[in-house]
């Protein structure tokens, strides 16, 4: 076995990205697109369970139908809405990060004695 240093074997930090409106908006675009493409899903899960109605006599498969029917759309709703409020608060983000590049451009720096 080769001798190391335990400096040699020391796993380095990956450098963090910083915080940029650009990157900002680019989460937001694809938060959105998966916003819509999930809302597209829920609606056509939506239509398609309204489509099919459960024939059964048996009471206990009715309401399991109606129970896992309820389950996947809900998820997929709050997926949605998840995706959707992602999506928002990354534009929202942005904003903020742009104004405060602003104002700390405007604002010269203070000479303290």
């Amino acid at each position: 076995m080769n001798n190391q240093t335990q400096s040699d074997t020391a796993i380095k930090p990956a450098k963090k990205a910083e915080t940029s409106p650009l990157r900002c908006l680019t989460g937001a675009v694809i938060a959105g697109a998966l916003t819509t493409g999930l809302y597209s899903l829920t609606m056509s899960i939506a239509k398609s369970f309204a489509a099919k109605p459960i024939h059964s006599d048996n009471e206990i498969v009715v309401r399991l139908s109606i129970a896992i029917r309820t389950l996947v759309v809900g998820v997929s709703t709050m997926a949605t809405g998840i995706f959707g409020l992602v999506a928002v608060a990354l534009v929202a983000l942005a904003i903020q990060i742009f104004v405060q590049q602003l104002t700390q451009k405007q604002t010269p720096p203070s000479d303290v004695n």
